[in-house]
């Protein structure tokens, strides 16, 4: 009986043992980029993305959609569908996939996937962006129009160049809020929560929701052109 577990136990990690033999398995990656044409002071509408998600505002005036998906299986990714359609003035870009609740699971909110996605969209800045995440980080950068942005767990950080502070709403149920903007804060006792508002007038609106995460609202300090020499 002793030598018939020795023998098992040598043939399950024999594999390791073998020079030149990568027991790793091999990553599948597919990556997509779509190029449309997007009206001006249109809508951005992201529903049910996850991963990470890039939003990046631009001088051209249409929009660039890269999706980035990878998997241990080409049947996993095919699976993943990313699609986006045209409705009047907005740009609705849905995705679809399989998900499962993870067991054990850290949070109440967590669910598993069996592939990794990443988004990196470029839009004209004055775009208004609405965007429903599921798990993962949310990142916008350098948009100026209204910006509607609620995830179930993971990261919100927005960073803003205009020098005017926005209207800000932006709560965290499980989590921080922080902002490079004055407002008003208020802790949560429960559960653990954390809210930011900053009512005054703004050209720019913010609403922002995360079930458990944080929330980051940048203020980028852009290098003052030199002045003119005498």
């Amino acid at each position: 009986m002793r030598r018939f577990r020795t023998l098992a136990l040598c043939a399950l990690f024999a594999p390791c043992l073998l020079p030149g033999v990568d027991a790793s398995p091999q990553i599948v990656e597919v990556s997509k980029t779509d190029r449309r044409d997007f009206p001006a002071n249109g809508t951005l509408r992201v529903q049910n993305s996850t991963g990470e998600l890039t939003i990046e505002g631009w001088d051209q005036p249409g929009i660039e959609i890269t999706t980035t998906k990878s998997s241990r299986t080409t049947r996993e990714l095919d699976r993943v569908r990313v699609a986006a359609s045209r409705n009047g003035s907005e740009l609705v870009l849905t995705t679809e996939y399989p998900r499962h609740r993870a067991f054990p699971w850290v949070t109440p909110l967590q669910t598993v996937t069996n592939f990794d996605l990443v988004y990196r969209i470029k839009v004209p800045r004055s775009a208004k962006i609405i965007v429903k995440h599921d798990d993962g980080d949310v990142h916008i950068d350098d948009v100026a129009g209204n910006i509607e942005a609620k995830a179930r767990q993971g990261m919100i950080a927005l960073r803003l160049v205009r020098e005017a502070s926005p209207v800000i709403d932006a709560k965290s149920d499980w989590g921080s809020v922080n902002s490079d903007f004055a407002g008003k804060e208020t802790r949560h006792p429960f559960p653990f929560g954390h809210s930011f508002v900053e009512a005054a007038s703004a050209p720019q609106n913010l609403h922002l929701r995360i079930g458990y995460g944080d929330i980051v609202i940048l203020k980028a300090h852009e290098p003052k052109a030199p002045l003119p020499a005498n």
